[in-house]
């Protein structure tokens, strides 16, 4: 069970070749002065526990997930609430380098069993710097205004990273050779 609402997650699991079904609810991811481990923790945490909330039928375990971009300054990048403040995440993203973290978690459906995995994965992100009229003509795409840090790496802003040190897909939203490994470790999956 991917508990996401995520088409990029649900993407990145389906190429695994692994079955699953999607079920995802809300959980509040409002930045409450947090540092990124705390946050990610928290979230991760509350997508869970809203997950196991509905009626989830026959499944082996819930899968949940949070990805955030942490800015130089250590600033905690959520998804954009609009162009301006998009254009702002890129500004201050081009020209350094900056975290991606993912916190994945694993547990038993029934809401009462604590998770059997929770894992944060980093990498780290080297974008070039750009141009005012680069960085507005990609914000008008709207291609980053439902991603943390607003942009996609997978799409047009790839053209904006020098270089990705750790798992390029959780720069896309789930670190799949850590998810992967875990669920085999788990018994979850086949080999």
């Amino acid at each position: 069970m991917l508990g996401s609402a995520s088409p990029r997650r649900r993407d990145l699991l389906a190429s695994t070749g692994i079955p699953f079904v999607v079920r995802a609810a809300d959980a509040d991811e409002a930045q409450r002065g947090d540092t990124p481990a705390a946050y990610l923790e928290r979230i991760a945490r509350a997508k869970l526990d809203a997950v196991r909330a509905l009626p989830l039928g026959p499944c082996r375990g819930v899968l949940v997930a949070d990805t955030i971009v942490v800015a130089p300054d250590g600033a905690i990048l959520g998804k954009p609430r609009d162009a301006g403040e998009a254009r702002a995440m890129l500004d201050r993203l081009a020209g350094a380098v900056h975290t991606v973290e993912t916190r994945f978690v694993l547990a038993p459906p029934d809401p009462r069993a604590p998770p059997v995995h929770a894992e944060t994965v980093s990498t780290r992100v080297g974008m070039r710097p750009l141009s005012p009229d680069e960085a507005r003509a990609y914000v008008e795409t709207g291609e980053g205004s439902d991603k943390a840090g607003g942009y996609a790496v997978q799409g047009r802003a790839a053209a904006f990273v020098r270089r990705i040190d750790g798992s390029y897909t959780n720069v896309v939203g789930l670190p799949l050779c850590e998810v992967v490994l875990a669920l085999r470790i788990l018994g979850w999956t086949g080999p």
